[in-house]
């Protein structure tokens, strides 16, 4: 049997590097339930990067988590451009973030997968076809 791909959403990603989060000991327990690699996207890691500075946190762990291959980048936005502007598009009511058009758009591509996140959004947002995204969430 083929292995359930994790993808990681900002939320987690923040939650398990800043011990002040809402949302640490829950992404700390379920992260070490996991079996490494985890993936995402740029724009997660862009998004992370910037919640993190901004709380005054190091960024210094999640960078040796990407050096460490922990996590790893499996995306890119220019490979994907029109099934990622036709997410934007489709769910800009909530409104969607990029990140989240592309881990949308990854999930759609791994037909086995997880997303990793605690954004109430994916319990919205649809692969084609209308199929729900099975989620690791604490909600």
């Amino acid at each position: 049997m083929a292995a359930t791909k994790v993808l990681l959403d900002t939320g987690p990603l923040v939650g398990f590097v800043n011990g002040t989060d809402q949302h640490h000991r829950w992404s700390a327990r379920v992260w070490n339930s996991l079996y490494e690699p985890l993936w995402t996207c740029e724009a997660v890691l862009s998004e992370a990067i910037f919640l993190l500075e901004s709380s005054g946190v190091s960024i210094d762990p999640l960078l040796e988590m990407f050096e460490r291959g922990l996590v790893k980048i499996d995306f890119a936005v220019s490979d994907h451009q029109p099934d990622v502007w036709e997410l934007l598009r489709k769910y800009d009511d909530r409104p969607m973030s990029l990140a989240d058009a592309c881990l949308v758009r990854m999930a759609e591509l791994s037909h086995r997968c997880q997303v990793f996140t605690t954004d109430k959004d994916f319990l919205v947002y649809r692969r084609k076809g209308r199929g729900v995204i099975p989620l690791l969430a604490p909600f």
